[in-house]
């Protein structure tokens, strides 16, 4: 039997043991919003550094900007001598093809170790699961980083160590869901998980900050500062989260329903006994994860396209006529992601009031496509209009991003074909997102290689990928939009409605299946 975090049992040994349940949940929040913060801000780094490991010696007209001397001290590119020239081995004709490949290293590790972290999240105990991938993430990009203090210029070095970080990083995703899950029901989950998942934005823009902030004095410095981030992230997670309401003497939001505990000889309100795990295959099974699995693959090939790319395109690209340190869009990029925040909450808001999941995401990448066309032909007009137009991208690319990888998966996760088994959380959040960081990973490696030839060619890779996210839910999209139709018809059957999302979704996809 697990027992109550350390830190909680020395919070009770002070305070009394009569903790309550909002209490808890706040907790909760607090923590894996801390927990994933900690994950995004220690991915940021190789995007800071591109620009200084392979310098475009093409300009070298630069601005501090947008806000000047509060971000930037001093007009600096590089971080020395050692790196006016780039850093080995990505300073030669290659350097972005290779830089393209250290994100493919880390993206492909980070996939492919996704789906075995659900089904071990699924087994494990969450807390202590999470806080070994924090720490151990932590340790791997902080050595990417010592590369610089070594002097190594092995590209097998900087490969193996993204690598082992991406395959720690793959502890995150299905963990914090899983907890949030554990806590909350539905009612309104796709409104929390939309403000909760501003963490992935603000995880950006803290280790944007972090990286460019202690650049000048030597790259390596990005990357040890954010792996401290995560790693200390990790201990309070060790400390004080409680992954499950029973560790703390609260019951599992599940145990509401009749269909979800197996109960065994228990007593009058004894909470009965959760079903096991299930496997890989039975959760992909679960009506809506393959579809969704899948408009993921290209929304993330999007989003993290945006992610690893943004600030060296910046730092590459006149705005208004004018070049901009590496540091300075280090600091603009992460207005695509203040854009991301309200894309992520409004998402959930609209799925929301109409119960429909899938054509919020459809639509949003639908509408994201002419943003990409206005940002990449209209852009370098001016600073203001590149910030108006960064972030109505960022607003509908991660929109759809965090919708899916948060309420979608959490509902999918708790789907009714499971008999309210909310074991599966871990496995699906798994598989959703592991097939979307296959397209995390293939976006960034593309952009390596076709921005030698002009950006127009990236653009458009981003614009066949939000399209193809889109078309990849028509199915469900039709189902939920004939729903709503018949609800509009037949007042007196709204209160239908009021059921989960999945339920509403998957409706026509179960068939046989019940």
């Amino acid at each position: 039997m697990r027992g109550p975090p350390p830190g909680i049992s020395l919070i009770k040994t002070l305070t009394g043991p009569d903790i309550s349940l909002k209490t808890f949940k706040s907790l909760v929040l607090l923590l894996t919003f801390i927990a994933y913060t900690s994950y995004h801000a220690s991915r940021k780094p190789p995007s800071i550094v591109k620009s200084v490991l392979h310098p475009d010696p093409h300009h070298h007209h630069h601005r501090p900007w947008p806000i000047g001397d509060l971000f930037i001290r001093r007009r600096v590119t590089t971080t020395s001598n050692s790196t006016s020239h780039g850093w080995a081995p990505f300073d030669g004709p290659d350097g972005t093809a290779m830089l393209g490949e250290i994100d493919l290293a880390f993206l492909a590790s980070y996939s492919l170790g996704m789906y075995g972290a659900g089904h071990l999240g699924d087994r494990t105990d969450l807390r202590l699961f999470l806080t070994a991938g924090m720490i151990m993430s932590g340790c791997f990009v902080a050595a990417f980083g010592m590369g610089y203090f070594w002097g190594i210029h092995s590209i097998w070095y900087y490969l193996s160590m993204q690598m082992l970080a991406g395959l720690f990083q793959a502890t995150g995703w299905p963990s914090v869901v899983a907890v949030v899950g554990n806590w909350f029901g539905e009612r309104k989950r796709g409104l929390i998980m939309g403000i909760w998942n501003a963490h992935t934005s603000v995880g950006n823009i803290s280790g944007s900050l972090m990286a460019a902030s202690v650049l000048q004095h030597g790259w390596g410095w990005s990357f040890i500062l954010p792996g401290a981030f995560i790693g200390l992230a990790g201990v309070l997670v060790f400390l004080f989260l409680a992954a499950y309401p029973e560790d703390v003497g609260h019951k599992c939001p599940y145990g509401e329903r009749s269909s979800a505990v197996d109960v065994e000889g228990g007593k009058d309100g004894e909470e009965g006994r959760r079903r096991g795990a299930v496997g890989i295959l039975e959760a992909c099974r679960i009506p809506g994860v393959i579809p969704f699995a899948m408009c993921l693959f290209f929304a993330k090939l999007v989003a993290y396209t945006f992610l690893y790319w943004l600030p060296f395109y910046l730092s590459q690209t006149p705005i208004g006529g004018e070049y901009m340190s590496v540091k300075s869009a280090g600091n603009l990029s992460t207005l695509f992601d203040v854009g991301g925040i309200i894309g992520g909450i409004l998402a959930g808001y609209i799925s929301d009031k109409l119960n429909a999941r899938a054509t919020t995401a459809a639509t949003f990448m639908y509408l994201a496509i002419p943003a990409l066309v206005a940002y990449n032909k209209l852009g370098g007009i001016s600073q203001s209009m590149n910030i108006i137009l960064m972030m109505i991208a960022g607003l509908l690319v991660n929109g759809p991003y965090a919708l899916i990888t948060t309420a979608v998966s959490a509902d999918l996760g708790t789907h009714s074909s499971l008999k309210g088994d909310s074991r599966a959380l871990a496995t699906v959040t798994a598989i959703i997102d592991g097939t979307g960081s296959v397209g995390a990973a293939l976006g960034p490696l593309l952009t390596g290689f076709l921005s030698r030839n002009g950006w127009d060619l990236v653009f458009l890779m981003l614009m066949v990928g939000a399209f193809i996210a889109g078309a990849l839910l028509s199915f469900l999209v039709r189902s939920e939009l004939t729903q709503i139709f018949q609800c509009w018809r037949k007042p007196s059957s709204n209160q239908g409605r009021q059921q989960g999302m999945t339920d509403s979704v998957a409706e026509p996809l179960l068939g046989e299946n019940r």
